[in-house]
């Protein structure tokens, strides 16, 4: 938790150094080619955004970090008290279960308790299929509301075992494949139970338990209806993370799997084209787009990158964000919204100069953000800055840097920034410690910007 948000925070405040180092930038400069305005540069925002993210650091190393509380991670936590989370039971011989299938034996339907794994001989079956067959031995292991322990006295033959140890060392947690994961904003998943998401069949997964917050869900699982940022402990098949590194309903945060070894001169073919994108970016030779066109061909035509995995990292809603924000920009510009809304802003700025319109705009952005997402914020704001620049007769950019820097702006909640949201469950973060790290930081970031962009890109 003392490293989580940090992180988090400087990872929003580094890409603001460059256009292409958060979807936002790139929102907003994919608005400015389709206004016909100028095109910025690969590192012109950068000559804001790196003493933003200098001033960042700093506030986050001798203040923000005591504001930020000790938490430990739901992986830590499952370690140092399993039995909170877990129960183990023993199959006796001569029990009525024996050579009955888990689905037949009724261990599907206990109340409050779900089967998640069976150890037989230190061989792990999980996620435990219905089918699978119970032999003398076998230790299941559930869980759930664990203080129901006495149903299982209920079912002949199966024993509680009082001093039993889950043990989490290395050789088992590999053996085991526990995996955090981290629902993301615009999961599917969202509103739906546990149950109705089958976990096991379409993910070859068990849920061992959710988190909210700091908080652990004590009901029963399958009935845990899921929320954005809830923290999921999973106990995997083999290779789920390969398989799910890219789904966009969750975020993989931690994980006992071995990674893929890749060759080296996958390597260096990698960072060959990626320093060719940058020079090409740098010297203005080619457009943005084109340069990054040109890189993401040249990763598949040499199998750097495999084409299902290209296709699983895009970004559909950051395009289908940037489509819509046209229309969304002439329906503004034909209903005469932007210009009334942008009048009244004026006339009430008037005597200070286009300054404190800069200081509104940027204000206006950075509560947004926290409310909405980044990308949708840059939307609604883009026709006001344009418009704010003509009642103003001064340039549009001033407005254009405070836009994306105020878009990206997001330390006050955790959700309105996915790498906030990423780190939320996984910290035991309440929504609170984002108020008290992130509010001091967004005034500060706040007056930096409205002092630096002036003097960068004059009215």
């Amino acid at each position: 938790s003392r490293l989580l948000m940090p992180l988090s925070f400087l990872a929003i405040l580094g890409g603001t150094c460059t256009l292409i180092g958060t979807s936002t930038n790139l929102v907003v400069h994919g608005l400015m080619i389709e206004y016909d305005l100028k095109r910025m540069k690969l590192f012109e925002i950068g000559q804001v955004g790196l003493p933003y993210a200098i001033v960042g650091y700093l506030y986050l190393t001798f203040i923000g970090r005591k504001l930020i509380p000790d938490r430990k991670e739901l992986l830590e936590q499952l370690d140092d008290s399993s039995r909170e989370y877990l129960v183990e039971t023993i199959v006796q011989k001569g029990s009525n279960l024996l050579g009955k299938t888990v689905e037949s034996a009724g261990l599907r339907q206990l109340p409050g308790l779900f089967l998640i794994e069976i150890n037989r001989q230190g061989n792990i079956q999980a996620p435990v299929s219905p089918d699978a067959e119970i032999q003398a031995g076998d230790r299941l292991v559930f869980t759930g509301i664990t203080s129901r322990i006495s149903e299982l006295e209920s079912l002949h033959g199966l024993k509680p075992v009082i001093n039993a140890e889950y043990s989490l060392d290395i050789d088992q947690k590999q053996s085991r494949h526990l995996c955090e994961v981290v629902i993301s904003v615009n999961s599917h998943l969202i509103g739906k139970s546990i149950r109705q998401a089958d976990f096991r069949a379409v993910y070859g997964a068990a849920v061992v338990a959710v988190h909210r917050g700091d908080t652990r869900i004590r009901a029963r699982i399958g009935d845990i209806r899921l929320r954005a940022g809830d923290t999921l402990l999973l106990q995997t098949v083999p290779h789920f993370v390969r398989a799910h590194q890219n789904d966009p309903a969750f975020y993989l945060i931690s994980y006992e799997e071995m990674p893929t070894i890749r060759k080296r001169s996958d390597s260096w073919i990698s960072l060959t084209i990626f320093g060719g994108m940058l020079i090409t970016m740098v010297m203005g030779w080619v457009p943005v787009v084109l340069a990054v066109s040109i890189a993401a061909v040249l990763m598949l035509a040499t199998r750097v990158i495999a084409p299902g995995t290209a296709h699983q990292s895009i970004e559909w809603q950051v395009l289908v964000t940037i489509g819509a924000a046209f229309g969304l920009g002439v329906a503004y510009e034909r209903s005469g919204a932007a210009v009334a809304l942008v009048s009244l802003l004026v006339e009430s700025t008037e005597a200070l100069g286009p300054l404190a319109a800069l200081a509104v705009i940027y204000l206006v952005g950075s509560i947004m953000t926290e409310l909405i997402t980044n990308n949708a914020t840059a939307v609604l704001l883009f026709p006001f800055c344009i418009e704010t620049a003509r009642l103003y007769k001064v340039d549009v950019m001033p407005f254009f840097a405070a836009l994306i820097l105020a878009a990206s702006a997001s330390f006050m909640t955790p959700i309105g920034y996915q790498t906030n949201m990423m780190v939320y469950g996984p910290g035991g973060y309440r929504f609170t410690d984002f108020l008290r790290v992130g509010l001091p930081l967004n005034l500060i970031l706040w007056l930096l910007a409205i002092v630096l962009i002036p003097l960068i890109w004059p009215f």
